[in-house]
């Protein structure tokens, strides 16, 4: 749990990440200077592109124009409003210090349990920094004095047409006020005080939309306040709130890289998603110090970037940390019912795919940035949160709420085609064909399907549970009024009724219902077992010369999923070679350039990191329903996808759906012991997946239904047995059926075919 670099540290995205949630730092440098970039998750210029192209323009008419092939017309108006230089987020400025000569730093470690940097010096001794977690400050203590310290304001916002910063400086203070659009403003501070040998630095970032128009003496008034306080005693509460952070459960495999990488993701968590604050959009709290804006805008992607990034906290039982974006999405309920009204023309919500932090849509790509169907995916993570916390407040309160309006605008524009199928006004498949015209394919693509049945699904049980069966019956009724899912005759999911996926892409739109959905399952019939196993082995077939970074991560979960735990370990270390910056930060393109995908850019962005958190659950504890919508609770299925060669693990207060707490401990590749704290009243099932050993239960023996041991539970009451360890290890299984060109044994070799061309 400790990231360690050598020095220097000479880009952003390499750099130590330090963040509170609302604010974050990325800490670098090289020689005698250190960087400390500042960042603040609520710095945004809204105002809408010169001219506002999206003004006036309604879903109607994009699908008027799609469907009279007029693509370019839709291009001018979205790419217009996008690819202007704002809306945008904005970086906040850096911090730049100088030692006294001959106190280079040679290593930067980030201390993962106290979430405290530390830049280590050559002539000994270190310079600490830490955002504290509880107090909206950083501190840095340098040994000695500083020869310099310098306040940086990003040229980038110059673009932007902002004027010049107002600087200022007192005894021990300097800061700058950047005013920005729209009369807004903020103030980048620093407050310097001598504390024996040492020289203590408190900085922070203050905003006139949360904090007021005194940004300067907000920011005053707090870092005079760490510095009165000291150090030592702001760093004990900080350390104290993240022990409370860390001891929500625990994850261990024998493997050190796959085990750090873990760990940092669940870091990022705690450090860029507090409940009350801003969640993470595309690149958290860190936003690029590179000169330009940043990459995206730093917008919110919801064609699957924020989706994925708040896929790993359930399990992990940082539910305050999900909850930052779950309440942020329902606060901004009344921009996505006005969205519903001027863009869709129905009542209820829609939430643009592409939008900034206010909730404004963004424009860029229609076909995806604009689509509404995008609403029921994130609909989903309402869902899963419901699933694994079992809070009826929140369900009663806001999961439910929000996914029935969203449902409520999407129902409104699903119209019967020919053959009585419910049908969009027009469709597409993220992101298939990029922008072009052939992007526009026939509704519904697999996609929306695939979206619009697990939100409507996901409404009827929430409603049944909720006692709002009438509703319930509806929600299913649309559901159904959406036809069978397209499949070819090879039994392959396909992208709409008349493409099949031929070439290989990035973004699995095509199998969202194995993955995350599970509404087709490997548990199925035999039909529906074959159109998993064949859609997804044929994407190893079209090849990764499309794919970036995240697409290893969601194959490596969908994988694990599927219960190919060889492949998926072979993914997530093809990630973990080519995909991230040596700081753990997903930099989507192929970092090796060795071939793991065409796109050997580097772009910073979260979710291919959480998709990596996601997969490890998914191989050690997995408890999903065989079927959603229908209210049941699936088995808790302990060490389901685990690779030959993890043969000792343990996982400590995992949280499976249905809020249970579950503790296991797997030696010789095979499950010894565990404890399952029952999170509710009812039945709980435990799959037999044990082989010919028999657990001994510590209290009552449960009742055996096929594969699965059934309890009947109350809150609270714990399960627990031990197994039998192994007396000698089981054979190693053959390398994986798909990639086996790609596997050493070890680490993934660079793939050795180039797949098929992009768009034949």
């Amino acid at each position: 749990m400790k990231l360690r670099l050598a020095a220097p540290i000479t880009l952003w995205d390499e750099a130590l990440p330090l963040g509170n949630g609302l604010q974050g730092a990325l800490y670098w440098g090289e020689a005698n200077t250190l960087r400390f970039s500042l960042d603040r998750g609520d710095l945004w210029d809204e105002r809408p592109a010169p001219g506002n192209p999206l003004a006036g323009f309604t879903f109607a008419r994009m699908a008027e124009l799609a469907n009279a092939q007029k693509n370019e017309e839709i291009a001018a108006i979205a790419d217009g409003a996008y690819f202007a230089d704002h809306p945008t987020k904005i970086p906040a400025g850096r911090v730049e210090l100088d030692l006294a000569t001959g106190s280079n730093v040679t290593e930067f470690v980030l201390d993962l349990p106290t979430a405290t940097a530390e830049a280590t010096l050559a002539g000994g001794g270190a310079v600490m920094a830490f955002f504290s977690a509880e107090d909206p400050v950083a501190l840095l203590r340098v040994p000695g004095k500083l020869a310099a310290l310098r306040l940086l304001a990003p040229e980038s916002v110059k673009k932007l047409g902002y004027p010049d910063p107002e600087r200022g400086e007192a005894a021990n203070e300097k800061w700058f006020v950047q005013a920005t659009a729209e009369g807004a403003k903020h103030c980048l501070f620093v407050k310097t005080r001598t504390v024996g040998n040492d020289t203590l630095i408190a900085t922070t970032v203050t905003s006139s939309g949360a904090d007021g128009d005194d940004v300067v003496g907000v920011a005053r008034a707090r870092t005079s306040a760490a510095l009165e306080a000291g150090f030592a005693k702001i760093h004990a509460k900080h350390t104290a709130w993240w022990r409370k952070f860390w001891s929500k459960s625990s994850v261990t495999v024998p493997d050190d890289e796959v085990m750090l990488h873990y760990y940092l993701v669940q870091y990022f968590h705690g450090a860029a998603s507090r409940r009350g604050a801003p969640p993470m959009p595309l690149q958290g709290v860190w936003t690029a110090d590179a000169g330009e804006l940043p990459p995206w805008k730093g917008d919110y992607h919801h064609d699957l970037n924020t989706q994925m990034t708040y896929m790993a906290y359930q399990a992990a039982g940082h539910f305050d940390e999900g909850l930052s974006f779950l309440e942020f999405m329902h606060e901004r309920l009344p921009v996505f019912r006005d969205f519903a009204r001027n863009f869709c023309a129905v009542s209820g919500a829609v939430i643009p795919a592409v939008m900034s932090f206010a909730g404004q849509a963004l424009g860029g790509w229609a076909q995806y940035s604009l689509s509404p169907v995008h609403g029921a995916w994130v609909g989903h993570l309402y869902y899963l949160h419901w699933r694994h916390t079992r809070d009826t407040k929140f369900l009663r309160e806001i999961a439910y709420p929000w996914c029935a309006e969203i449902g409520e605008a999407l129902r409104a524009l699903l119209k019967p085609d020919a053959n009585g199928v419910l049908v969009m006004p027009v469709s597409a498949s993220p992101e298939a064909w990029n922008r072009d015209q052939r992007s526009w394919v026939k509704p519904n693509s697999n996609y929306d399907i695939m979206c619009l049945r697990m939100l409507f699904l996901g409404n009827a049980e929430m409603a049944d549970a909720l006692g709002e069966t009438a509703q319930a019956v509806e929600w299913r009724k649309v559901s159904d009024g959406l036809g069978p899912y397209h499949v070819n005759a090879q039994k392959m999911l396909k992208i709409s009724a008349n493409e099949d996926l031929v070439f290989s892409h990035r973004h699995f739109a095509t199998i969202m219902a194995i993955y995350p959905f599970n509404l087709l399952s490997i548990e199925g019939s035999p039909e529906e077992r074959e159109i998993v196993l064949n859609s997804v082995h044929d994407l190893d077939r079209l090849g990764v010369l499309e794919w970036v970074g995240f697409s290893y991560t969601w194959m490596s979960a969908l994988r694990a999923r599927i219960g190919e735990p060889e492949s998926a370990l072979w993914y997530l270390k093809a990630y973990l070679r080519a995909c991230i910056s040596r700081n753990g930060f997903h930099l989507n393109g192929d970092q090796t350039k060795t071939g793991f995908t065409s796109l050997e850019y580097r772009p910073f962005t979260l979710e291919g990191n959480f998709l990596a958190a996601a997969t490890v659950h998914e191989m050690v504890l997995q408890s999903w329903a065989a079927r959603p919508g229908n209210g049941a609770w699936g088995p808790i299925r302990l060490f389901p996808a685990m690779p030959w060669k993890w043969h000792d693990a343990s996982i400590t207060d995992l949280v499976a759906e249905g809020g249970h707490k579950v503790s296991a401990k797997r030696e010789r590749n095979a499950t010894t012991w565990f404890r399952i704290v029952a999170g509710a009243d009812g039945e709980l099932r435990v799959r037999d997946n044990f082989g010919d050993r028999t657990p001994q239960w510590s209290g009552a023996t449960p009742a055996k239904q096929g594969d699965d041991f059934v309890f009947t539970v109350r809150t609270g009451e714990v399960i627990e047995a031990t197994l039998p360890k192994p007396a000698a290890l089981p054979p190693p299984p053959p390398a994986p059926p798909a990639p086996a060109d790609h596997w050493d044994g070890e680490i993934p070799l660079a793939p050795k075919h180039p797949g098929y061309p992009m768009y034949p």
